[in-house]
């Protein structure tokens, strides 16, 4: 029995390298190659959920008094699952904020033309509210 849980580790350890250097090149990718990775990327992770399972499986039938070896390295495998989902979660994020400023036509002088705008609609409203003031008084001399 032991002999298929370290055939699983080594599948999982192979797995998860190839998950790790696929997703460091997640922010270097543009358009369909991006999607592409990106779809490619959670089939590995979906398999190696199912390795997971496999093992945990396979720990369920070891004899109690070595179970405790396995549940360990279960443990740490889960962890280490986890970090990857959540760098993968980390590189897709990056993904999505580069189509959103591609879709918006976002780029670093587009916050310095909000700025502007902003500051000249203010100027403006306060003239506008000093003319109110100013009409307002009039009426009240009235």
């Amino acid at each position: 029995m032991s002999s298929d849980f370290e055939s699983y580790e080594q599948d999982f350890a192979v797995l998860t390298a190839e998950i790790t250097g696929r997703i460091g090149k997640v922010p270097k990718l543009v358009g369909d190659e991006k999607k592409q990775m990106v779809a490619n990327i959670e089939k590995q992770l979906e398999e190696a959920r199912e390795l997971l399972e496999q093992m945990e499986l396979e720990v369920r039938e070891i004899p109690p008094q070595s179970r405790g070896m396995y549940s360990s390295r279960m443990r740490s495998y889960k962890q280490e699952m986890g970090k990857l989902e959540a760098d993968f979660k980390r590189s897709r994020i990056a993904y999505s904020d580069e189509v959103r400023n591609e879709l918006l036509g976002d780029d670093g002088n587009s916050s310095e033309n909000q700025r502007a705008h902003l500051l000249d609609n203010t100027e403006r409203l306060e003239r506008s509210s000093r003319r109110l003031e100013a009409g307002y008084q009039i009426a009240v001399e009235t």
